[in-house]
């Protein structure tokens, strides 16, 4: 029988765990997140944000820009608030406009304020195996939401299908370190592979952007699947597993909504918490 790993419900435990170390604090941690046009996606991404950090009791501070603004603007901005005192957490909302140079930006985030763990310094220390200051949210999502179910990670062959900054290869060093054997496969590796390495996995991963592309015939029996996709189709909400189907055969999967995302939102707060901890000693 197929066990459901709710997100949604692990993620409330966690927020509501920071509210109640929130309260106990005289002064508030404070998240700035930057975003840069009227994106429908990612504009609900930061109410969602600014929803969450209210709720649990963080100042928050939403700086948009007009889709035309400059990388010298942004750049300006980001100077500012790593030299506020009173913000403890710096998060640029992705995807930014072509117009822009999205590497050059990150980068210029403070580490030790960097709560989405993307510049070079914190990406680093993840992938060489040192502590960060903070872990990109959904592979330290996915990781939490694993161990809550007390999901053995070590000695497994996790397939990880995606190999992005945000989610494929930050998960894939988390999953190593948790002495998982793992199998990177992307948009250059041939089906007959995907197939092949697919049905191997203990642990399977899929975060590619593909509504249902993980179909039945990926998964073998027993495995555990995590959907990290969310596709919108016909206005619902898709991941990039064919639920319906993969679930028959799993041990433990992932519903899309309800899963990966919620966690995501709660490891931002819980980086938020950590970075100012790191900040006031």
């Amino acid at each position: 029988m197929t066990i459901i790993l709710d997100g949604k419900k692990t993620a409330q435990k966690i927020i509501s765990d920071i509210s109640e170390e929130v309260f106990k604090l005289d002064v508030k941690p404070k998240l700035a997140v930057i975003i840069v046009g009227d994106n429908p996606a990612s504009q609900i991404y930061v109410k969602n944000k600014e929803k969450t950090a209210k709720k649990i009791g963080f100042d928050s501070l939403i700086i948009p820009f007009s889709i035309n603004t400059s990388n010298d603007e942004l750049l300006k901005e980001i100077d500012k608030l790593n030299n506020d005192k009173s913000v403890n957490a710096v998060l640029v909302q992705l995807p930014l406009p072509n117009t822009l140079y999205k590497q050059k930006i990150i980068e210029a985030i403070a580490p030790e304020k960097d709560v989405d763990g993307f510049t070079p310094y914190n990406f680093g220390q993840l992938v060489l195996g040192y502590k960060p200051y903070a872990i990109p949210c959904t592979p330290k999502g996915i990781i939490r939401l694993l161990d809550e179910y007390n999901i053995e990670i070590e000695g497994k062959v996790a397939v990880v299908l995606g190999r992005s900054n945000i989610v494929g290869k930050p998960l894939s060093a988390l999953l190593r370190q948790n002495n998982a054997t793992v199998i990177n496969l992307h948009s250059k590796t041939s089906e007959k592979n995907i197939l092949a390495f697919s049905k191997q996995a203990d642990i399977l991963v899929a975060a590619i952007g593909q509504p249902n592309y993980v179909t039945s015939e990926f998964v073998k029996d027993g495995a555990i699947v995590i959907d990290v996709g969310i596709n919108r189709v016909n206005d619902k909400i898709k991941g990039d597993v064919d639920f319906d189907n993969v679930s028959k055969l799993t041990s433990y999967i992932t519903p899309v909504p309800g899963g990966v995302g919620p966690m995501t939102i709660a490891m931002l707060m819980e980086n938020t918490l950590e970075l100012y901890k790191l900040q006031h000693k």
